[in-house]
């Protein structure tokens, strides 16, 4: 039976509604003595379904909604949130935020943003393509994936499962400096994850694709047979002896590297000291031939968004040019730690891409592989072994042997290490194999030298 009704959120009527409810909070808020507020009122709604072994394993639906509000009194700041839309709900939630901020300690970075650098401009960025599927729909696609991933061999002897979801959402964020402004937004997925192998013998990879338009998703057949080809390749894993190799991170890892940097050149690391990119603005940080470039406006893209968390403008701007640091990922409290400015970043990073002005259109992955000529080709990483103090890196690690450009068998059991300064700057090269997840884009990245750890 079609669940899709329940689903489905009335939007329209309900961005109307929230305005209300916003603005009523800021004026209660005001009303109490607060010097500045901010509220934002938001719903959800999501359909996960997920199969095993061509069954139905789980249907989950999720609907949620929330009113946060955070006053202000001078530099002291309250915050409560109810899930209550009710006037008197409402109230009483301002109530408590207020009488939580009277009793805090002064905080001279605590504030609303600038009026100057709120947001005043919204262009319909195309955030929102809700997926007309039932559970039933949605069931039926997990089982193609998984049944994709099964015939590709008889060594796929059983799977993790498959799984696909669907999620949309709208908020409508406001404050007391003017600011009032919101939209709806969706995402969903397919994955599907293959075990090869019996025994001790066996081995599980996964693939999986992501986009706020269904339509874009890649074809469930095709999401499965390349999983199973992961999960297969992965039989002939062995061990490597210890030494220094040069290191590709395939394609979806290198993002991670790239999630590396903004983690490090954000505002919470960089005032608590906490980073290895301490006072690196206008300083080499990556490969003289790098660039990073991020771009908030990118059309249905999943990082976009014309404001941050806090209403500030958001604005396509170069991060990184010819390997030197151009800007921080900064939030309004953060920059105040630092006397500095806030990036429109409260919350994230939005559509950054990172890329090399030596890459050509036809170095695809495997003149990657040629380019490393002999090293280790890295597709999974293992453990959280980051120090972004001193940007020590070391993490488990499985992946491929590759010598001559070729991909010869499987290896586990190791440990690849570095430093990340070191490795940022000892970037050889970077593929046109581009990948996009979630707000970040990247071709695969070939290292210079890394240790590995074997036996």
């Amino acid at each position: 039976m079609s669940q899709q009704s329940s689903l489905r959120l009335p939007i329209a009527e309900n961005q109307a509604q929230f305005r209300e409810l916003v603005q009523s909070a800021l004026n209660y808020a005001r009303s109490l003595g607060a010097s500045d507020a901010a509220c934002e009122v938001s719903e959800s709604a999501g359909l996960s379904v997920s199969v095993r072994n061509k069954d139905i394993e789980t249907v989950e639906q999720t609907r949620d909604r929330s009113l946060d509000v955070t006053v202000f009194a001078g530099q002291q700041r309250g915050s409560a949130s109810t899930s209550d839309f009710s006037a008197q709900a409402l109230r009483e939630t301002v109530d408590a935020a207020w009488h939580i901020a009277r009793y805090t300690a002064q905080d001279p970075a605590a504030g609303l943003p600038d009026a100057d650098c709120l947001a005043t401009e919204f262009p319909d960025l195309q955030l929102h393509h809700p997926w007309d599927i039932d559970a039933e729909g949605a069931a039926k696609i997990a089982l193609e994936a998984e049944g994709a991933a099964r015939a590709v061999s008889p060594l796929i002897t059983n799977t993790d499962g498959a799984s696909v979801s669907t999620f949309e959402g709208h908020f409508v964020l406001g404050n007391s400096r003017g600011f009032l402004a919101g939209y709806p937004y969706s995402r969903h997925s397919l994955s599907v994850a293959p075990i090869a192998g019996r025994g001790a013998a066996m081995q599980r990879d996964y693939w999986y694709t992501a986009d706020r338009r269904a339509d874009r998703l890649a074809d469930a057949k095709l999401v499965g047979k390349y999983a199973a080809q992961r999960a297969l390749a992965r039989l002939s894993a062995r061990r490597i002896k210890t030494g220094r190799f040069p290191v590709l991170f395939e394609a979806p890892l290198a993002l991670g590297l790239l999630g590396a940097l903004v983690q490090a050149a954000s505002g919470g690391a960089l005032y608590r000291k906490a980073s290895f990119l301490l006072d690196s603005l206008g300083k080499a940080v990556l490969a003289d031939h790098i660039q990073v470039a991020e771009d908030p406006l990118v059309l249905a893209a999943m990082g976009s968004s014309a404001f941050d968390e806090e209403g500030v403008r958001t604005r396509a701007r170069d991060v990184v040019v010819d390997g030197v640091l151009q800007g921080y990922f900064l939030s309004s409290y953060t920059a105040r730690k630092l006397n500095m400015k806030t990036t429109g970043n409260a919350g994230g990073s939005h559509n950054l891409s990172l890329v090399s002005r030596l890459t050509q259109p036809d170095d695809d992955f495997r003149a990657m592989l040629r380019k490393m000529d002999t090293g280790f080709l890295v597709t999974e990483l293992i453990g959280q072994g980051v120090n972004y103090v001193t940007g020590d890196y070391s993490r488990g690690a499985f992946g491929y042997w590759v010598e001559h450009g070729e991909v010869g068998h499987a290896v586990q059991e190791v440990t690849i290490a570095g430093n990340l300064a070191d490795m940022f700057r000892q970037i050889v090269a970077v593929g046109a194999d581009t990948i996009s997840r979630g707000s970040k884009t990247s071709g695969s990245i070939l290292i210079e030298q890394m240790a590995i750890a074997g036996q």
